[in-house]
C-alpha cells in the first residue's frame, strides 16, 4: 500500500493554495473557495485528510486551549498563533462591535486582523459540516516545530526563515521544487511553504500518527472536537 494522498491548504491573496503529497512529487492547486480548491485536488485521486491553517471550533468564553497550547509550542514564534475569538465576536457587524463582545466574554480585545478572518473562519465550517472526518486544523509553525524538533528561531518573512522551513520539508519528502505551476498566480512563499507544513501533518494524521493540542480535543457549544494537530 502507498502513502495516504492528503492535501495541506493556507490562506493567500488568491484565496486558498494547496499542496498535494502522496506517492509521487507535490502538486499544487489554487482556488477562490475552500470547496473548489478541495474539488481541484480530488480530481486525480481521492483525499485521505485534509489540514488548514484556519481556527474550526470557536469558543463560547475566554481562550481555547487548542491556541494556548500552540503558543507555548513554538516559543519565540508564539505570537504568531492568534487567539480565536468567541463566535459572537466573530459574528458581530463591525470591528469595534467585536472587540466589545469579546472582552465580555473573553477578557480581551481582538485585532483587525482575526476579525477580519471570519469570512474564511466560517467559509472553512460550512464545508467541515458536510465533511467532519476529513478536515483537521493546524498551525503551520506547531507543524514545523514538530518536523524540527524544537521550535523554529528565524520567522518565515526571512530568508534563513525560508531556507530552514524548505530544507525540512524536503527532508521529510514534500520537495517542494521548481514553480510548481504558480507562475503568475497571487501566492507567496511562506503561503506555500505553509501548505507545505500542513500537508506533512494531515500525512501523518491519515497514517494515525498526528497529535493533538490539547489531546484529547475540546468540545465548545458548536459541537467540533476542537484541536490543532502536528
Amino acid at each position: 500500500m502507498g502513502e495516504p494522498r492528503v492535501l495541506g491548504v493556507d490562506a493567500c491573496k488568491a484565496g486558498w493554495v494547496g499542496i498535494a503529497v502522496s506517492d509521487g512529487p507535490p502538486q499544487a492547486y489554487v482556488a477562490a473557495s475552500i470547496a473548489s480548491l478541495i474539488d481541484q485536488a480530488r480530481r486525480l485521486g481521492p483525499l485521505d485528510a485534509v489540514a488548514v491553517d484556519i481556527p474550526i471550533g470557536l469558543p463560547d468564553t475566554g481562550r481555547r486551549t487548542a491556541d494556548v497550547s500552540a503558543r507555548a509550542a513554538i516559543g519565540g514564534l508564539g505570537s504568531s498563533v492568534f487567539m480565536t475569538p468567541v463566535r459572537p465576536a466573530l459574528e458581530a457587524p463591525d470591528h469595534p462591535t467585536a472587540v466589545l463582545v469579546n472582552r465580555r466574554l473573553a477578557g480581551e480585545g481582538i485585532s483587525v486582523q482575526a476579525y477580519g478572518l471570519r469570512r474564511r473562519v466560517f467559509e472553512v465550517e460550512q464545508y467541515v459540516r458536510d465533511e467532519p472526518q476529513l478536515v483537521i486544523e493546524v498551525h503551520p509553525e506547531v507543524c514545523f516545530a514538530h518536523m524540527q524538533g524544537r521550535p523554529m528561531t528565524s520567522r518565515k518573512s526571512t530568508w534563513a526563515g525560508v531556507v530552514n522551513r524548505h530544507r525540512l520539508l524536503s527532508e521529510n519528502g514534500i520537495d517542494l521544487a521548481g514553480e510548481l505551476g504558480l507562475a503568475g498566480v497571487n501566492v507567496g512563499v511562506d503561503d506555500v511553504l505553509d501548505a507545505g507544513a500542513a500537508a506533512w501533518t494531515a500525512r501523518r494524521y491519515a497514517a494515525g500518527r498526528a497529535m493533538s493540542l490539547p489531546d484529547p480535543p475540546e468540545i465548545f457549544s458548536d459541537g467540533w472536537r476542537t484541536a490543532i494537530w502536528a
